[in-house]
């Protein structure tokens, strides 16, 4: 039997909510796709949302921020190099390395490695339950599907 100390205000039933919200998850790299970039969606809470993004050489996005997550990016696989206002470079990062990118600000990134790159977001919100990230683009999109969820690939185990 777990024991859990009744002075932080959390019930056995919160408890039992959160444990029934738990995402499963098992990633496989998409293959044959014909877009430069796929996100596929690992799962998400009302203040956390996972995903992996797959990108083909050419695959880069443009400059942006969020409003409302701040974003962990780590690369699986691959090369990418993040810039900043003017194409600053803020870091080229290889598997295992990433930025974290704080709400506001603005940034964009590429594969400039050979072949796919496999990076994960995991972004946090500053609004439980905000539906969107409050993406806003400061320059014209490169890709028009950049960034879609829709029609993308679902990684979660039902």
């Amino acid at each position: 039997m777990t024991v859990t100390a009744k002075s932080d205000g959390i019930t056995e039933q919160d408890h039992l909510d959160a444990e029934a919200k738990v995402v499963k998850f098992s990633y496989k790299k998409p293959e044959g796709f014909d877009r430069p970039k796929v996100s596929v969606r690992l799962g998400q809470t009302d203040i956390v949302r996972a995903q992996i993004q797959v990108i083909h050489e050419g695959g880069e996005n443009n400059l942006h921020y969020h409003t409302k997550v701040d974003g962990m990016f780590t690369v699986l696989s691959g090369r990418i190099r993040f810039y900043g206002p003017e194409d600053e470079v803020i870091a080229e990062c290889g598997p295992m390395e990433g930025v974290i990118i704080p709400r506001n600000a603005r940034y964009w990134f590429d594969n400039v490695g050979e072949g796919d790159a496999e990076v994960m977001l995991v972004q946090g919100f500053h609004e439980a339950g905000a539906p969107l990230s409050g993406r806003t683009d400061s320059a014209p999109r490169k890709l028009a599907d950049a960034g879609s969820m829709a029609g993308g690939y679902d990684a979660r185990v039902k």
